[in-house]
């Protein structure tokens, strides 16, 4: 693949428009909880200002469907990344046209601005070749900085870049497409996969492709009891995907037949209620009654996980171990978090409520990288080429 990146392209006098994820969680209040989108880009922003270039920023916030909806406004990013960087960020939210194109006509080297939501524009997600014109009259330059939407063929990092003369990688999707490589292709052993979530249905592709590829597979979170019904256990009221029952039975003969380990949780935290207050005990993960949900992985579990994951060189992580938005059920996925951070390997953490796990924790800082990307760390898990990279394969 021939990608060109930020630091081979002349920017100077030029706008350089960058898109950017800043998919950005948020609590009810509409305060941003988890800034790491934001902050994984400044590498690339600084480069671009050190560099004389007018910055035009383009991100989406959610699903809005093509429909306008202040509640997923991008205008709290701005004032976010206004205070980061110690910098006026303008915010537009003027619809795309000829007045923003004015609008960067007319910026100064050094200026930033902001557009609104991308998503509020219904030919996006379609990855209208229209919209992708429009968008690029806003600019001289196209950077891809948005790994964790790289796995979605869109106008604003697809059609966009059939307009554009110039067009690279910022330094955020460098840092991430070399670390995937790295992982995938050539990852010092013993090589494991951690991964959790609701469900296996979001993740069979990945499970499949990654069974063959690392030494042993650590199931967790809701998608563990597809599996644990499919060994023929009682998993009382807990999260099932009957359908894909057979799948987990495939995925597990496979790994059987390459002598790859899959670990499954052997007890686990249940309650009678999806409810952070709900009374909750222990139970053992093979004989759940048929009132109580799983809503974590008990100490037992925990346990058994952390020890080979301390026998390991290098480890990808992707999903939770339970419902850790509820801190009651928190534990076994803020203790493998701490397991993996001080085990000395090469530790990949990748996906938003895997990120959020690790800086709940306090152990970001200790994890060797983490991702930004949600689908598409997990479409890379699957050994896809994803489309916004492609976009930038023309040199």
């Amino acid at each position: 693949m021939a990608v060109k990146y930020i630091d081979q392209i002349e920017m100077k006098d030029q706008r350089v428009m960058i898109r950017v994820d800043y998919n950005v969680p948020y609590d009810k209040e509409m305060n941003i909880t988890d800034d790491t989108r934001i902050t994984a880009t400044i590498p690339t922003l600084d480069y671009c200002l050190k560099n004389g270039a007018k910055i035009i920023l383009v991100s989406h916030l959610g699903r809005p469907k093509g429909q306008v909806k202040q509640s997923l406004s991008l205008k709290p990013v701005a004032e976010r990344l206004a205070e980061i960087l110690k910098k006026p960020v303008r915010f537009i939210d003027t619809p795309l046209g000829d007045e923003t194109i004015a609008i960067t006509k007319a910026l100064n080297n050094g200026d930033i601005i902001l557009l609104e939501n991308i998503r509020f524009y219904p030919g996006e997600e379609k990855n209208d070749r229209a919209l992708g014109e429009l968008i690029a009259e806003h600019a001289d330059v196209f950077i891809n900085d948005a790994f964790a939407a790289a796995h979605r063929g869109h106008s604003s990092n697809f059609a966009v870049t059939e307009f554009m003369k110039t067009v690279a990688a910022g330094f955020l999707l460098k840092s991430e497409i070399e670390y995937s490589q790295k992982t995938i292709q050539s990852a010092e052993r013993p090589f494991g996969a951690i991964i959790g979530g609701a469900k296996v249905s979001s993740k069979l592709d990945a499970l499949t492709n990654i069974v063959s590829k690392v030494d042993f597979l650590i199931i967790g979170g809701g998608m563990a009891f597809t599996f644990l019904k499919a060994l023929g256990y009682s998993i009382g009221n807990s999260l099932l995907e009957e359908e894909l029952i057979d799948s987990a039975k495939e995925i597990m003969k496979k790994a059987k037949e390459k002598n790859i380990a899959i670990l499954l949780p052997v007890d686990i935290i249940g309650a009678r209620e999806f409810d952070n207050d709900s009374p909750n005990s222990i139970y053992p993960a093979d004989s759940i009654p048929d009132d109580i949900i799983g809503l974590d992985i008990g100490p037992e579990s925990i346990k058994l996980f952390s020890e080979e994951i301390k026998k390991a060189k290098t480890v990808i992580w992707n999903g939770p171990m339970g419902a850790f938005e509820m801190p009651n059920f928190a534990c076994g996925t803020n203790e493998i978090a701490k397991v993996l951070a001080d085990s000395g390997c090469l530790s990949i953490v990748g996906g938003g409520d895997s990120v959020t796990a690790v800086n709940k924790a306090g152990v970001s800082d200790r994890i060797t990288y983490i991702s930004t990307g949600g689908g598409a760390f997990l479409e890379v898990l699957e050994g896809k080429t994803l489309p916004g990279i492609a976009a930038l394969d023309r040199y």
